[in-house]
């Protein structure tokens, strides 16, 4: 039950729902109907100004936040493959099966909202005993919500963009890790499908790279929307071809309400998630093993 300075909170609420609030050490909710709306409506002003005075008195311990009744909620992807993924972070996501392993993290894509260039950092490799393989343009692209395929970019149209610099800056300044691989003992590569003259590694991109299960490789990835679309909130997938197999890396473009929710819960959702992906595959061990 809430404490007795929690109830007047009800007065701040404009709208039916719940009123949240946080001491040292516990969490209180108070629910907020139609009818207390209904009484706050028909407070004088000396009334209403004695309830925000009791809030600003309890401001040291208590910060409310009026939330609506239907919580943001944030639906675990469905690839169209079998996998398994998970997050490593907020913007950081990995999905593999017993052929290959991607890593990616898009932080730079999801605050490129209403733009038509996709930035992604993207790594990959294979799992032990699978055979060196040779990654090429082909390999990658991403799914839109709406269900579209957007190729890799070229390098011409990455030069014909001007480099995209003022982006690339964006992500030399702050990027997420993405160095989350089944062999941490495995030598790293540098994935070098683009390249601008003004960077370090000069003006020299490759159409291909190979990796290995001692050999991940990493680098940045550029997609470029088709004609009028734009990054909007939304399910995407960066879909990598293997030699015999396919994972579909989900990352989502969040809303600014599920930017903080997932900010604020992210390590609670991806343990509950990781659970269940643990009793699935117990269960379908036990089911072969009949």
């Amino acid at each position: 039950n809430p404490p007795p300075w929690a109830r007047p909170l009800a007065g701040l609420a404009t709208k039916p729902g719940v009123i949240c609030a946080s001491d040292a050490r516990t969490r209180y909710t108070v629910e907020v109907s139609e009818s207390d709306i209904q009484k706050e409506d028909v407070m004088n002003r000396g009334g209403t100004l004695l309830v925000v005075g009791v809030a600003l008195l309890i401001a040291g311990i208590a910060t409310p936040v009026v939330v609506a009744k239907d919580e943001v909620k944030i639906e675990i992807p469905q690839p169209t493959v079998p996998e398994n993924f998970t997050a490593g972070g907020q913007f950081t996501r990995i999905a593999y099966n017993n052929e290959g392993w991607a890593t990616l993290g898009y932080r730079i894509a999801n605050g490129s909202q209403g733009k038509d260039w996709l930035l992604l950092e993207v790594g990959v490799t294979v799992s032990q005993p699978s055979p060196n393989q040779t990654m090429t343009r082909d390999s990658f692209a991403v799914k839109l919500p709406d269900g579209s395929m957007v190729p890799l970019a070229s390098q011409k149209e990455f030069q014909a963009a001007g480099y995209l610099r003022a982006m690339v800056m964006r992500a030399d300044a702050g990027n997420d890790s993405i160095s989350y691989f089944p062999n941490p003992t495995a030598q790293g590569c540098p994935m070098i499908l683009f390249s601008d003259p003004a960077s370090a590694s000069g003006a020299l991109a490759f159409d291909q790279f190979e990796i290995s299960w001692q050999r991940s490789c990493v680098g940045r990835q550029f997609f470029k929307l088709p004609e009028g679309q734009t990054i909007e909130p939304g399910q995407y997938w960066l879909v990598v071809k293997f030699a015999g197999s396919m994972v579909e890396v989900p990352f989502r473009i969040f809303t600014k309400e599920e930017e903080k929710y997932f900010k604020k819960n992210w390590k609670s959702i991806k343990k509950e998630h990781d659970a269940v992906t643990k009793q699935k595959a117990t269960e379908a061990k036990a089911q072969q093993q009949k």
